[in-house]
């Protein structure tokens, strides 16, 4: 595990002072080395050390435990994607992590306390817990700490508010989710079944389809690359599709768009086919929302933090009931963090991609 072992035995030492873990001189961070011309490369990242700075008033120091990686994070290293500010050359890459707080001067976030938020590709990051870091306690304590950047953190809570906010699916209907292993995709599909819903997940491997029917519920799944996509797709919704969940874009989903009923919604949620190669598909089925009264809608997570806690609460009671699973694919090692984003543009990850860090420490060490 990195970076753990050092800490431990430092604690150990500390702990016989009476004194708890000392704080870190140095950290490490990701920085942005070049922006990406097309795939995400590993040339586009270099590994740097920093000192730890001190710890202000206000301010609390966070350990990373775990990171995220998402499909749009190449473009805050283009553009910023319309949310973040473009990265340069040298700064950190964006990106939410869980961290466990090992010093504070914020009565708010005091010392041990496990939280979620914009921490960067960094194995400590200092913060101040203002609302634009978009820091949160870890509230479901029974469940894996990980699941807080997956299926209990903005992965899930995407999937939360665009199936139900957005989608809106009424029991009998035919939902259909594209990029259905992914992260998203595969806690909407169960969601829309937990509503009642019949679900067909596309996806672009047997072993993906596998997933989706096998382990996690879903009533089909048609490999978008098996050939004759739309065939398979039009024999897997005899009725028509009532809700698109929609990861993908492109070709995939103009596709799902020729089967959409009456009154039909569309979740844009992504659209990961043209991340790299641009927005170079023009929809061709796209009139097929006017004729059907349809609704096609994008949305920001973010925009919905009012309904976080309600998510939370509400999908780790699923989980704790087992009618919601989630899936994680998971590297060791803050080394491993540029391997982990470019994973998901070559489809190698199964469920959320997520990178371990360190393990959290305990009150002991902590030196409370």
């Amino acid at each position: 595990m990195v970076g753990a072992g050092n800490d431990h035995a430092l604690a150990r030492e500390r702990k016989k002072a009476g004194v708890g873990l000392p704080r870190p001189l140095v950290r490490r961070q990701w920085v942005l080395a070049a922006a990406p011309q097309g795939a995400v490369s590993l040339d586009n990242f270099r590994l740097m050390e920093a000192p730890v700075p001190e710890v202000a008033q206000g301010e609390f120091l966070v350990r990373t435990l775990f990171l995220s990686v998402a499909p749009v994070m190449r473009q805050y290293m283009i553009d910023g994607a319309g949310i973040e500010l473009p990265l340069r050359p040298g700064d950190v890459i964006h990106g939410r992590g869980v961290g466990q707080i090992i010093e504070s001067r914020n009565s708010d976030f005091p010392v041990g306390t496990i939280v979620h938020g914009k921490l960067g590709w960094q194995d400590h990051a200092i913060s101040d817990g203002a609302d634009d870091k978009l820091m949160f306690p870890v509230g479901s304590r029974d469940l894996p700490h990980s699941t807080a950047l997956g299926v209990l953190g903005m992965t899930g809570f995407s999937a939360f508010v665009g199936l139900f906010d957005i989608g809106q699916p009424v029991e009998g209907e035919t939902v259909v989710v594209s990029g259905a292993a992914g992260g998203v995709g595969s806690i909407a599909g169960q969601l829309a079944k937990i509503a009642g819903c019949r679900v067909i997940g596309i996806a672009g491997t047997p072993e993906k389809c596998d997933m989706l029917t096998e382990e996690l519920g879903f009533d089909e799944a048609v490999n978008y690359r098996s050939g004759n996509f739309a065939q398979r797709l039009a024999d897997a919704t005899p009725d028509g599709i009532d809700v698109i969940f929609d990861n993908v874009g492109g070709s995939v989903l103009d596709t799902a768009l020729a089967r959409i009923n009456r009154y039909a919604r569309v979740v844009s949620c992504g659209r990961i086919s043209q991340y790299v190669d641009g927005p170079n598909h023009a929809l061709a089925n796209w009139w097929r929302i006017g004729e059907n009264s349809a609704r096609m809608q994008g949305f920001f997570v973010y925009e919905y933090r009012h309904r976080f806690a309600e998510a939370e609460a509400k999908m780790a009671d699923w989980i704790r009931e087992g009618r919601l699973r989630w899936r994680e694919d998971v590297l060791d090692g803050f080394d491993r963090m540029p391997e982990a984003l470019c994973r998901l543009f070559e489809g190698r990850n199964l469920g959320k991609q997520v990178v371990r860090v360190a393990d959290p420490l305990s009150d002991a060490e902590l030196g409370l």
